[in-house]
């Protein structure tokens, strides 16, 4: 059950965790986290200005009209409903759940070392994976097989803005991927000015965001949601560490004294009832955040929507002006 819990949840936060590489993915995995790191800080530092290749190297092409597509990366099957040219996808990971009407999908495995022949099966012209190392044997058995990929990841925000436009120009909706994009950064910038507006800095909570209890593991400054908790008037008590979800001790986190903790209601009693995680007096208070996972486990079109949530929940009085 905690394999099925991890993989679905590296799945839908844009695989940050897998990213991290610190939860029981044992040594290959974490070897692999390791090369993942390196290539993230490449393909940010060479391709941050240009979208002309994807974040495995390849160049980005304008893909034949009606072209099949099987999209295995969460973050990109929701987009491409969002950018309306879902009636080319064929098929799906076990975990692209969003929005509704991907579940009609057939869903066709894992989207971390995929099931290459279930893949090719559809006979799609094109696979949207994830980009982590563990996914560059697929990439290179697509490739063999004839079949474009498209391989991206988007750990922080403006990563997702590049998936987004990076999509439409393959996908020939370059246009509608403009509209989107400018839709989700006009609501995140409204969140920021009234947050700014309205919390001064020195009165910003200092939040915790737990991502795994054992061995704890938190969000760092590497992640889309450490940008949110700032957009929505929150200091991220572990924004000096780089990493999106590094791993720290329990010890560290009683040290930083968090005044609130952002959590889910679930996870929230989970901690609640973990004599390690009461050592923590906002847990022990019960001083959560609560925030619906939906919004969050993933940098997805619903970013803005996310901020203003988080915003909402750090600061009550705010929620009548916010979006």
């Amino acid at each position: 059950m905690r394999a099925w819990w991890a993989a679905r949840r590296a799945l839908a936060l844009g695989f940050v965790l897998m990213a991290g590489g610190v939860w029981a993915c044992g040594g290959e995995a974490a070897s692999n986290a390791a090369r993942d790191t390196v290539e993230s800080a490449t393909s940010a530092a060479t391709s941050s200005a240009v979208d002309s290749l994807d974040d495995f190297g390849a160049p980005v092409m304008p893909l034949e009209a009606n072209a099949r597509v099987v999209s295995l990366n969460p973050t990109a099957t929701e987009v491409l409903f969002a950018l309306g040219v879902q009636r080319q996808l064929v098929g799906r990971s076990d975990y692209d759940e969003f929005p509704a009407e991907a579940k009609r999908l057939p869903a066709l495995g894992n989207g971390i070392k995929p099931n290459v022949e279930a893949v090719l099966a559809a006979r799609p012209a094109l696979v949207v994976l994830y980009a982590t190392a563990d996914n560059r044997p697929a990439a290179d058995a697509f490739a063999r097989a004839g079949v474009r990929v498209l391989a991206l990841r988007g750990d922080r925000i403006e990563g997702f803005h590049r998936l987004v436009r990076i999509l439409g120009t393959t996908l020939g909706a370059s246009e509608a991927a403009r509209v989107l994009s400018d839709s989700v950064a006009a609501t995140l910038d409204t969140v920021r000015a009234r947050v700014a507006r309205n919390v001064p800095a020195a009165s910003r909570p200092a939040v915790l965001w737990p991502v795994w209890p054992t061995p704890p593991m938190v969000i760092g400054q590497g992640s889309y949601l450490h940008e949110l908790l700032e957009i929505a008037g929150a200091r991220n008590v572990f924004a000096d560490l780089d990493a999106p979800s590094p791993q720290v001790n329990i010890e560290e986190v009683v040290r930083r004294a968090p005044d609130r903790v952002v959590s889910s209601r679930t996870r929230a009693d989970e901690l609640r009832s973990s004599p390690v995680w009461r050592s923590v007096p906002a847990v022990a208070r019960g001083d959560f955040v609560i925030i619906d996972p939906a919004l969050t486990l993933r940098p997805s079109v619903q970013l803005g929507m996310a901020a203003s949530a988080l915003a909402r929940a750090l600061h009550p009085t705010l929620a009548d002006s916010l979006p």
